[in-house]
């Protein structure tokens, strides 16, 4: 993935994940991109979690070749249950709900 290649997100994550997530989904693309080589799909789970009454935002961030996976936890307003793919076509990239695939 390229950093200067078009950015398009579906309906669904545009309605179901916030500004601010798809935002950071994005730079955490591109800081991957220091540590190992991009797979042309990106894997993202985003999971609620809580824990002593703080819901927080759970995000695993994978791809199968070359292997790399990476968990984050961040306290947001809003967390979200979903699943997004994030697929390089070369001319572009596309995030989207893993059943808008």
């Amino acid at each position: 993935m390229q950093t200067n290649t078009k950015r398009y997100i579906t309906r669904g994550v545009n309605e179901e994940v916030s500004l601010n997530i798809q935002i950071l989904l994005w730079n955490l693309i591109e800081s991957t991109s220091y540590e190992v080589e991009l797979d042309y799909l990106q894997v993202f789970e985003l999971k609620v979690i809580n824990s002593n009454g703080i819901t927080a935002q759970k995000i695993i961030h994978k791809q199968e070749v070359p292997y790399y996976q990476k968990e984050y936890t961040l306290n947001i307003d809003n967390p979200v249950n979903a699943k997004l793919y994030v697929i390089d076509s070369i001319d572009y990239v596309t995030m989207m709900l893993a059943e808008e695939y």
